[in-house]
């Protein structure tokens, strides 16, 4: 039992022992299960790989993932699948755990557009033991590769730089932000470094610019610009990545110009400059000056300078030109020292002044150094010489007192007789020359001083001479002249006071002739033969003996002595002897004749000579020889005269008829001329030349071939002068002279010419070629110097002399003379730099050379030496005297010196050792050059930051700071930042810090793991030399996802908000979220104008400023939340998460009224204008939108007619149309405003006004062109400024309206159209006047600006286009025409009309008589009828039964309805010329105004039957008067005057009236006759009815009734239409008078009857009107502006229209007779009489200025109180201003 026992107690424990241990195994067993798709490597749990892009396909990305378990073979554990593969990019092998690339037919491209920087997928593994599943992340980052070259964002760069930038400054950082070149490649590869490259076209650029920092690229200036020498670079910048291969780095270039702009780095200049060979330095320069000593200033001022004082700045082109500095002008230094007491120099123009008078005993030159200095304190001064010569007193150059001189000398005068004045020689010639050196002679004054001048003359030196003392001098003969060798000396005469010549005078001398050449036949003896045969008168002979004096002395008179024998006579004056009358001559008889030529000089003077004739009488037969016409001839024949010229006829005759032969047979040894043999004419063979011979004395033969049969003749041939032969000069005179430098008036040589033509042609002058203001010329040919040389300037002269003839087409030489400037010393040392302006680092040691100055003396053997001239200097630095080498005498601080810009400037001089003159000064500008002495040193050495994981790029982190302490402004002292890529690379290519701000940011989008670390090593470093740097460290923590708060919403968008919300008004709300965090919310940007702000704490969005839907229509803010500990570390954190946007819109309101484009539109309407034409076109804007800018228009304009208005606008187009017709309405304008609405009406408005203007062709003007009329459609509005532009140069204001665009208009009455040009038809509108501007006015504005105008319309008509003319409308030509056409058949008519006349004067004279006889009779009759009811006024008659009382009569009613004429005139409608409106208070909308002016007819009417005038008196027995007409025959129609209601009559009218209703009977008699005013006169003609009206305006006076005054708006013209007429006639015949009736009634042409019509005086009576109206004369040449009559409104039920007055108007009455041709009618009260009756009706017409037509209305005492009375009117409402 126990061992049963203990054996169930072992096998309880072995199965509690089996259990628990299965139990175990089974627990193990189960984890090992779980251990599948675990990572079998420990670290991270991503698995992070790199491969490069590009890479192929199937690339291995990892070759085992390092999975636990199975997933291949029979019994897989674990299943593996890629799980968020975008693309497809991953393969996975889950076999072998390996992950491909899968880029098949495309490549993995890190670069945009692609920008895959890296592939993210998940590796999905299922346990299948367990069926769990867990994701392993596979982060492949895609490695950059060098594939893309940089690019440059521009093609080339820009930049400017002045010459004076210091070296070391930056001068361009165009390459700052996406500006320059960017690398889409990432990492080194993506990052840009710049390098100058060498520019093989532009050499010197890499040396002169350089980039210090290649990962900025900016460009910094190397070496120091001169705009001088060069003022452009080009640079080539290169641009490469940093890929770490140096071989694998791709570049780019671009091309930066840099343009070197002026500075003022030059001192001015003198001018002018004349450059040193291979400098820019300008030789020294010496003003010259001369002034006479002992002159005032008043004399000389300004002194004259040779060249004139003038300096510029080297520098001319500094920009802007007003920061160009001026130049100021003193005198430095100058010998003699007291200078200053004489001379000043003006500062700003250098004129030079003398103070007082200079003696030249004391100062005989003055030598000064000029200073022109800039006024801006530039310390580059320029100095340049100014020689002053003080000249002797005798310095005057001396003058003849007459301008020429004529002499005269008789030819027989003996050697030194004195050459005299006149012809009478009775007084010599007198020469005076005088010298204002020794005395000032007043014109008209008398010398007193004799000048000793030497006068002498330029030719015939050896004929005359001149006295050589005394004031006056005198020509003496040196030899005989001989009048007959030259008869005229012309010469001139200088004089010369031994410095100055003056100007020559010419002297012309005439030889008078004395008789001493006596008569001299040519031969002694002359043989002659004779013939019996010969008949008395015939020639012998002709004797011909020449005297070669002139005058009376060379007259011969000829006579025969003896042996004539009475058979022979001579004629004495021409030497012809010839047979006497009635001799016979014998055969065989001779005859000896002596006869004598003697000339006609006084007896005593006469001479003569004798020859000898003979003569033989022969029988008639063949044997007389040829005879000459003459023995001797004489002609001239000029030396130019052409070959084969005729120059003689020498035919001679032969009695027998025989051929004659001629021959020269003496004095032509040469053959120079021809004789023809045949014809006896003499011809020119050769060339003459009068310089070898000059005279030709010819025998010429002529002989019949008989021994005895030849006779010869005499041709005396004198060769005349032409200017044929050039001035020679003396060959044997010097060329080569020397003069001694700065000396004036010195004489340099003498030169001599001759000619060998005679008289004037040989007279020589001189003159020089060049340098005629350096050398003169005399008249003797003397040289001597102007002015004083300058050796050093030029010392060798080609001097060229003209030697010219004096002929009037002169010839000329020329000879070149060799002149040297001998030299003297007189002139300093100048430096070749005026100024020296060097850079010297600072820190050299002592000894240091920097500089080497130059200095040149032109003086010939000058030894230069330097030293320093300022003494505050010489402490510091060294000027060799002989190399001219400066040095450092001790080291130089750059921060010891007070300015920003550390320099130097002393000046340092050269002089000559041997010299007398004053040292070179020259400028020395040393420039302390800063050198880098202190780093950057930063405030922190570490700086914290923080970022997201998922920043991106851009993302800022932190700020870094750190100072420089060297000067500020310096390049050494500006601070920059990079980033250290060589500590820690990985961090620096994640993130960047921004160069100027300092300020650290993400370089790429962040995809780190939180808590992550980063350390960020940034460098600050200077622009300093060298360049110094100092480092911090960056620590930027990635903070936790779950740290940063996250937006609800990436973007948000509220409702549209108000732009009248004010502020505080709620925007929206945002809301964001965070961990465990208190949120701060912020707006970091989008709200730069501060419209919105942000409750911090609860996300509110409210408006802060007022919103202007205008200015801006939407916001788009950012905004971010931060945890509140980040913000509290001023460390905001932006990523993705805690930023979002929120769009705002802002909400339209109608806060804006519509605004018309102009405040006041003019536009014209044309009188044949149809209904709904346009007129104009207005235009409101709305700065609204929507409805809120939509428009409608409407117009506040006056009622015209009827409730008319005259003009519409369409409401939303803004068109305005008309709305009548404007016939006869020209000159007419209206005056409205046109409003706009928005809203579509509903809204806001404006207003604008109008005027419109009622025009037609007459105001017109037509604008052709040549251009088709679309194309001036085209461009109307354009052309219409152009021509508003010039309208309104003439009238301000003015407006150009187009009235119709056509094809032109030409030919016969403008039938003919041309479409290939253009009518413009347009007219102008006055704003001043409101109305259209004279036709001819408009025509002369724009016609005198037709080219202008033309040159305007050229940019829109086109090359070619222009305007051809500006012409009158076609229709007023065609007026024009006719009117023209009807003026030739006016005369013939008025002819006509006045045979008429005087034809009919009897008949009228009869008509006369008789109807003064009828007159008297009538006026009897109604004298009786109106004297009944007077006679009895107590006892009234009763009322007759057979006529009730008419109605009163409506205002309308004219005055010829009440006496039975019921013939109305018919006013004019609204549009008639003639109309105002009343001059009521002017509107809000404007006014409508018409004048009158042209002429039209009125309607013509019928004449009525039957007319009757009822005349009432308010006492109990009435009188009805009634006058019937008498039928008439056959209607006449007269053409009546419109005539406006008379004021005076109306008034006394009214007078009567009111009289006769206070006083009875006999005392209102009695008063009427007391007055003489018992009756009112008026005529009417009868059957004279107005049937057609013209008027006529006389001148052309507005009809404005602003221009009325209050007073004078009494009286008004009532208008009743035809219509109104003829419905209102208050008499029942009237009514049943019809048209047909009427027309039965005429009368006979030419008969007339006259009717009287009698006006009693009777009391008012309620509803009562009186009218009376009656023709009008003509008005006078000046018609006064009457006032017109005001109408009582009309009872009710009656229509009654108040037209406006009209202007006077002038027509013409016909069918008027005068005097005596209408009959009285008078009220007389029963007294008076005939005669009476007659002179009353005669002086009332006269006084009334004729028949007047006037309307009485009703006067009605108790409407007084209802109506308003007009100004100026009495308490019975009339006007008592008249």
């Amino acid at each position: 039992m126990l061992q049963q026992f203990y054996l169930w107690k072992w096998l309880a424990s072995g199965i509690i022992l089996g259990s628990l241990f299965a139990i175990c195994f089974g627990q193990y067993d189960d984890d090992w299960q779980y251990e599948d798709c675990k990572l079998a490597r420990g670290g991270l749990p991503a698995t992070i790989v790199a491969i490069d892009e590009e890479s192929r396909n199937g690339t291995i990305l990892v070759d085992n993932m390092l999975i636990k378990g199975t997933a291949g073979g029979p019994d897989p554990t674990i299943e593996l699948s890629l799980k968020d593969n975008v693309d497809y990019w991953v393969l996975l092998d889950p076999i072998k755990q390996m992950l491909f690339l899968n880029s098949t037919g495309r490549v993995l491209d890190r670069d945009p557009p692609m920008n895959i920087h890296s592939i993210v997928v998940q590796v999905q593994c299922v346990n299948k033991k367990v069926g769990t599943v867990i994701y392993h992340e596979v982060r492949i980052v895609v490695r950059d590769r060098n594939d893309n070259s940089p690019t440059f964002k521009h093609e080339s760069y820009y930049a400017t730089v002045n010459e004076l930038t210091p070296v070391g400054t930056t001068i361009f950082t165009g390459f700052a932000g996406d500006n320059g070149a960017t690398d889409i490649d990432d990492g080194p590869n993506g990052q840009i470094e710049y390098v100058i490259q060498y520019n093989p076209d532009d050499p010197t650029s890499n040396d002169t610019f350089e980039i210090p920092l290649m990962l900025t690229g900016n460009v910094v200036l190397r070496k120091r610009l001169n705009y001088e020498d060069k003022t452009r670079y080009f640079v080539i910048i290169q641009a490469n990545d940093r890929a770490q291969n140096l071989n694998e780095r791709r570049t780019t270039t671009t091309t930066l110009t840099v343009d070197v702009l002026d500075g003022d780095d030059l001192g001015p200049m003198f001018l002018p400059c004349v450059l040193v060979p291979n400098t820019r330095d300008c030789r020294p320069l010496t003003y010259q000056a001369a002034i006479p000593e002992l002159r005032t200033p008043e004399e000389l001022n300004p002194i004259i300078v040779t060249p004139p004082i003038q300096a510029i700045d080297q520098d001319r082109n500094i920009q802007p030109p007003s920061d160009r500095p001026g130049i100021l002008y003193s005198i430095l230094v100058g010998t003699p020292e007291d200078y200053p007491r004489f001379f000043h120099m003006h500062p700003r123009t250098a004129e030079l002044s003398l103070l007082e008078p200079v003696n030249r005993d004391f100062y005989q030159k003055f030598d000064l150094v000029i200073k022109a200095a800039q006024d801006n304190g530039h310390p580059l001064p320029a100095f340049a010489s100014l020689h002053i010569e003080i000249l002797d007193e005798n310095n005057q150059s001396p003058y003849f007192t007459m301008p020429s001189y004529q002499g005269y000398i008789l030819e027989s005068a003996p050697v030194g007789a004195t050459i005299s004045d006149s012809l009478n020689l009775t007084s010599p010639l007198r020469i005076v020359a005088l010298d204002k050196d020794i005395e000032d002679v007043p014109p008209g004054g008398v010398p007193t001083k004799d000048p000793e001048l030497h006068l002498f003359l330029n030719d015939y030196t050896s004929v005359f001479t001149v006295t050589q003392t005394g004031i006056t001098r005198f020509l003496t003969l040196l030899q005989p002249v001989d009048r007959e060798e030259q008869d005229t000396y012309t010469f001139s005469i200088t004089a010369f006071d031994g410095v100055q010549e003056s100007r020559p005078v010419v002297v012309n001398i005439r030889v008078m002739d004395a008789n001493d050449n006596t008569p001299t036949f040519p031969e002694i003896s002359y043989n002659v033969y004779v013939y019996t045969d010969m008949s008395p008168g015939d020639s012998v002979i002709q004797l011909t003996a020449v005297d070669a004096d002139e005058g009376s002395n060379g007259e011969i008179t000829y006579e025969i002595l003896v042996g004539a024998q009475g058979d022979f006579i001579i004629n004495k004056t021409t030497g012809l002897i010839t047979i006497a009358p009635g001799v016979e001559l014998i055969v065989g008889r001779t005859y000896a004749l002596t006869v004598q030529a003697a000339d006609n000089a006084p007896p005593a003077e006469r001479r003569h000579s004798i020859c000898t004739v003979y003569i033989e009488v022969l029988p008639p037969n063949n044997q007389s020889p040829p005879r000459f016409p003459q023995l001797m001839y004489s002609l001239e024949v000029s030396e130019a005269m052409r070959i084969g010229a005729v120059l003689l006829n020498l035919q001679a005759t032969d009695r027998e008829g025989d051929p004659i032969t001629y021959a020269i047979e003496n004095g032509d040894p040469q053959r120079v001329f021809n004789l023809s043999e045949t014809t006896g004419i003499l011809t020119l063979g050769k060339a003459l030349d009068r310089e070898s011979t000059d005279r030709y004395i010819l025998i010429v033969t002529a002989s019949d071939g008989r021994p005895d049969g030849t006779s010869t003749a005499t041709v005396n041939v004198v060769v005349t002068d032409v200017n044929d032969n050039d001035p020679v000069f003396d060959p044997y005179l010097p060329r080569n002279f020397s003069v001694v430098e700065e000396e004036a008036n010195a004489f340099v040589g003498q030169v001599r010419a001759t000619d060998a033509d005679a008289g004037i042609n040989g007279q020589v002058h001189y003159s020089l070629g060049n340098f005629n203001n350096l050398f003169r010329i005399t008249s003797n040919g003397s040289i001597y110097t102007s002015v004083k040389l300058n050796r050093e300037v030029r010392d060798y002269y080609e001097l060229v002399v003209v030697a010219t003839d004096g002929a009037v087409h002169p010839r000329y030489s020329t000879l070149t003379l060799a002149i040297r400037v001998l030299d003297i010393d007189d002139n300093s040392p100048v430096f070749t730099n005026s100024t020296y302006t060097v850079v010297v680092e600072e820190n050299l040691p002592a000894g240091t050379t920097f500089l080497q100055i130059e200095a040149k003396d032109v003086d010939l053997g000058a030894n230069v030496s330097y030293r320093i001239r300022s003494p505050e200097v010489k402490h510091l630095f060294a000027l060799h005297p002989f190399t001219g080498v400066l040095s450092l005498l001790r080291s130089l601080d750059y921060e010891s010196f007070p300015d920003q810009e550390a320099s130097i400037t002393f000046l340092v001089e050269a002089f000559d050792i041997y010299g007398t003159m004053p040292p070179g000064i020259a400028t020395v500008t040393v420039i302390v050059k800063d050198m880098n002495d202190y780093p950057p040193v930063f405030s922190k050495r570490i700086y914290k930051g923080m970022v997201a994981p998922d920043a991106v790029k851009g993302t800022p982190i932190t700020f870094v700071y750190a100072e420089d302490a060297d000067p500020p402004g310096l390049p050494a002292s500006r601070v920059r930042y990079r980033v250290d890529d060589v500590q820690f690379p990985y961090p620096a290519s994640i993130f960047d810090v921004e160069e100027d701000s300092g300020r650290v940011i993400t370089r790429v989008n962040l995809n780190e793991e939180p808590t992550t670390i980063f350390k960020l090593v940034v460098v600050a470093f200077d622009d300093g030399e060298p360049v110094m740097s100092s480092s911090a460290t960056v620590k930027i923590l990635v903070l936790h996802p779950g740290e940063i708060p996250r937006f609800t919403q990436e973007e948000y968008r509220p409702p549209p908000v108000s732009e009248l919300a004010t502020r505080g008004t709620m925007v929206g709300v945002i809301s964001a979220a965070a961990i465990n965090q208190s949120i701060v919310y912020s707006i970091v940007s989008g709200n730069e104008e501060d419209k919105f702000a942000i409750n911090n704490i609860t996300g509110v969005i409210y408006v802060n400023a007022p919103l202007d839907y205008e200015t801006r229509t939407s916001y788009v803010l950012r905004v971010q939340a931060d945890s509140l500990e980040v913000v509290l570390a001023n460390l905001r954190v932006p990523s993705k998460s805690n930023t979002a946007k929120v769009y705002i819109e802002i909400q339209d309101e109608n806060d804006h009224p519509p605004v018309f484009q102009k405040k006041f539109y003019i536009g014209g309407v044309s009188e044949d204008a149809r209904m709904f034409a346009s007129v104009l076109k207005v235009k409101a804007t709305d700065k609204d939108t929507g409805n809120y800018s939509a428009m409608a228009y409407r117009l506040i304009i006056p009622p015209i007619k009827e409730g008319k208005e005259g003009f519409v606008v369409e409401t939303y187009t803004g068109l305005i149309k008309t709305a009548m017709l404007f016939h006869n309405m020209r000159r007419f304008y209206f005056k409205f405003q046109v409003i706009a609405t928005d809203d579509y009406g509903k809204g806001l408005s404006g207003k604008a006004d109008v005027l419109v203007s009622v025009v037609n062709q007459l105001d017109m003007q037509v604008i052709v062109s040549n251009v088709p009329p679309t194309l001036v459609e085209k461009k109307i509005e354009d052309l219409t400024e152009i021509l508003d532009r010039y309208v309104q140069e003439q009238i301000p204001g003015a407006k150009v309206v187009v009235e119709s665009i056509g094809a032109r208009r030409h030919g016969d009455a403008f039938s003919l159209e041309d479409y290939t040009k253009c009518d413009l038809t347009v007219y102008a509108i006055d704003p001043q006047t409101n109305r259209a501007i004279d036709r001819n006015e408009l025509f002369k504005f724009l016609d005198g600006k037709l080219l202008d105008i033309n040159k305007d319309f050229q940019p829109y008509y086109g090359e070619g286009g222009r305007i051809l003319e500006i012409r009158t409308p076609e229709a007023v030509t065609s007026i024009k025409k006719r009117g023209e056409s009807l003026g030739y058949t006016e005369g013939a008519l008025l002819a006509l009309a006045f045979i008429i006349i005087l034809c009919c004067i009897p008949a009228i004279l009869v008509v006369l008589v008789s109807y003064r006889q009828r007159q008297a009779e009538c006026t009897k009759t109604a004298r009786l009828q109106s004297a009944l009811p007077a006679a009895k006024p107590a006892a009234p008659a009763p009322a007759p039964v057979a006529a009730p009382p008419p109605p009163p009569a409506p205002p309308g009613v004219h005055l010829y309805e009440e006496l039975g004429d019921s013939t109305m005139y018919e006013m004019p409608q609204y549009g008639s010329r003639r109309r105002l409106l009343p001059p009521a208070g002017q509107e809000e909308y404007g006014e409508v105004v018409g004048e009158a002016e042209e002429e039209y007819e009125e309607e013509e009417e019928e004449a009525k039957k039957m007319k009757k005038v009822e005349v009432r008196e308010p006492s109990e027995e009435e009188v009805v008067v009634t006058i019937e007409k008498p039928p008439a025959v056959e209607p006449t129609h007269t053409t009546w005057k419109r005539a406006r209601i008379f004021p005076m009559i109306f008034k006394k009218v009214r007078g009567l009236a009111d009289r006769r209703g206070d006083l009875e009977g006999e005392e209102w008699q009695r008063r009427l006759e007391e007055e003489d005013k018992d009756y009112l006169k008026l005529t009417l003609e009868q059957d004279e009815e107005a049937t057609e009206s013209t008027v006529e305006s006389e001148e052309e006076t507005s009809s404005d009734y602003t221009e009325y005054t209050e007073t004078e708006s009494e009286f008004s013209e009532s208008e009743t239409t035809e219509e109104e007429s003829e419905s209102e006639t208050p008499s029942e015949e009237e009514e049943s008078s019809t048209p047909e009736s009427e027309s039965e009634s005429t009368e006979s042409e030419g008969e007339k009857a006259r009717k009287n019509i009698f006006l009693a005086r009777r009391r008012p009576v309620p509803e009562e009107v009186t009218e009376v109206k009656a023709k009008k004369e003509p008005p006078p040449e000046e018609p006064e502006e009457e006032p017109t009559v005001e109408e009582e409104p009309p009872d009710e039920g009656e229509e009654s229209e108040l037209a406006p007055t009209e202007e006077p108007t002038d027509l013409e009455p016909q069918d008027i007779t005068e005097e005596g041709s209408v009959e009285s009618a008078s009220v007389a009260g029963g007294v008076g009489s005939e005669e009476a009756s007659e002179s009353s009706s005669s002086s009332s017409e006269s006084q009334s200025g004729g028949p007047w037509g006037f309307q009485v209305p009703e006067y009605d005492r108790s409407r007084d109180a209802s109506r308003r009375k007009p100004p100026g009117a009495n308490a019975e409402g009339y006007n008592t201003a008249l």
